[in-house]
């Protein structure tokens, strides 16, 4: 079959791939750690996923070693591995909590590497990985985050074995060029910013309508899960920099702010309607976790 007789893109199995990740961190998780697979596949039809595509992208997870297959009441489901629960876990503080700011006081991490061409793909592994954790390019094999990133930054130069060829350092900055404009080159925080704002205009007015007319039931799962699979990337693009070197107007604070109250309204009826389609008990799981989470 050809892609314009309707195999599924690229794209499509990445989107699928990614909501099915967004509903184990946002469903599964406060639900048990567990899913039962079919009412998996019936959920997540109702944010537009066809079934083949949900049971592509959990073979894939398990594959992966972030699904392990259970039975619970003789029902058919997938639990998560530790694996899953750590990384997801680890994601949770940086979605449901967003990187609060620096502290400029404690200065800066420094790493600069010289890796030999020989180690040319370790060389871009540690770049992308430093650019994952929010680090910003200074300079030729320059980077830069606050300091408190000092840890992170030596566990990925560890992993990849490139501790002979990299230094970290960390102080504060005493340099002539204005410090404000040195971050705003060594980030792209234009567009992190622009990402902030693109979300307040979709979901500004709406959060307003739907506390005044709370959702329940399919359109309150649909509009949570949208939600989540639209914000979750966000913080992890912002490195969370003293607000001393952000512009006023930053609105991460004025987005981050918008997520939490369209979260209070919409969380538990969400997972009380996901629940319904796992075994009993499930419901209980939920209620405990919304009213853990704030």
């Amino acid at each position: 079959m050809t892609k314009a007789e309707g195999a599924p893109t690229t794209q499509q199995n990445q989107r699928s791939r990614t909501t099915v990740v967004t509903f184990l961190g946002a469903v599964v998780r406060p639900l048990g750690d567990w899913m039962p697979i079919a009412g998996a596949v019936d959920l997540l039809a109702e944010v537009g996923l066809d079934a083949p595509s949900v049971r592509t992208a959990v073979h894939r997870l398990k594959r992966n070693g972030w699904l392990t297959s259970q039975t619970r009441d003789g029902i058919r489901g997938y639990g998560l591995t530790p694996t899953a629960v750590t990384t997801l876990a680890a994601g949770d503080e940086v979605i449901w909590h967003a990187r609060k700011p620096a502290d400029l006081a404690d200065g800066w991490c420094i790493v600069h590497f010289g890796v030999p061409e020989s180690l040319r793909a370790k060389r871009h592994q540690l770049r992308a990985h430093l650019s994952h954790l929010g680090f910003g390019n200074v300079g030729t094999a320059l980077w830069i985050a606050p300091a408190r990133m000092r840890e992170a930054a030596e566990r990925a130069v560890s992993e990849l074995g490139l501790e002979s060829y990299a230094a970290i350092f960390v102080g504060g900055y005493q340099g002539t060029q204005d410090l404000t404009g040195l971050v705003y080159n060594s980030w792209d925080l234009a567009a992190i910013d622009q990402s902030y704002r693109d979300f307040i205009a979709a979901y500004g007015d709406r959060a307003t309508r739907l506390e005044k007319d709370t959702p329940s039931g399919q359109d309150a799962f649909a509009t949570y899960l949208g939600l989540v699979s639209q914000w979750r990337k966000l913080p992890f693009r912002d490195p969370g920099l003293p607000h001393e070197v952000l512009a006023p107007d930053w609105s991460a604070p004025a987005a981050t702010a918008l997520f939490e109250r369209l979260v209070a309204v919409l969380e538990k009826p969400a997972l009380a309607h996901a629940s319904a389609h796992w075994p009993s008990g499930a419901s209980k799981t939920s209620v405990s976790v919304v009213e853990g989470r704030a």
